[in-house]
């Protein structure tokens, strides 16, 4: 498995006043799908705070529309993860991006990241583009 999938319904309070996605649902849709990993593997919510987020927006998506986000694993450093992300219906793409977090010990210091965790995020390190991957719903965790 090299991408997890997360599924969502963009809300009418995720719009903006021209009807579109707010450019801040975007990230935090894959924020979301960051969480919903973590979660699904068992590993805790902690102590990843954000030190880059980038995104470019393609197309919009309005209230009612169905969105999957597809976050993979695009580097594992020593206390560092960076994910990369696109958010699609069906063929459309609406973002892309990539965020870095980084695990901080107790005191607020970079550490390294957990071995366990370590060991369960290599699985999701993909080395092709996030778009080559399958079809939506496809291989999802």
């Amino acid at each position: 498995m090299s991408v997890h999938r997360s599924r969502g319904i963009v809300r009418f309070s995720e719009t903006d006043a021209s009807g579109r996605f707010h450019y801040t649902s975007a990230l935090e849709w894959a924020e979301n799908a960051e969480h919903e990993l973590y979660r699904a593997v068992g590993v805790p919510i902690v102590r990843f705070p954000r030190r880059a987020v980038n995104a470019t927006f393609e197309s919009p998506f309005v209230d009612g529309d169905e969105y999957v986000v597809e976050l993979k694993v695009d580097r594992l450093g020593n206390s560092s993860i960076s994910y990369a992300w696109r958010i699609v219906n069906g063929d459309e793409v609406a973002a892309t991006g990539s965020h870095t977090v980084v695990h901080l010990d107790e005191g607020g210091r970079p550490a390294p990241v957990p071995q366990a965790m370590r060991a369960i995020l290599d699985t999701l390190i993909a080395d092709s583009d996030i778009s080559a991957e399958s079809e939506p719903g496809e291989g999802s965790t």
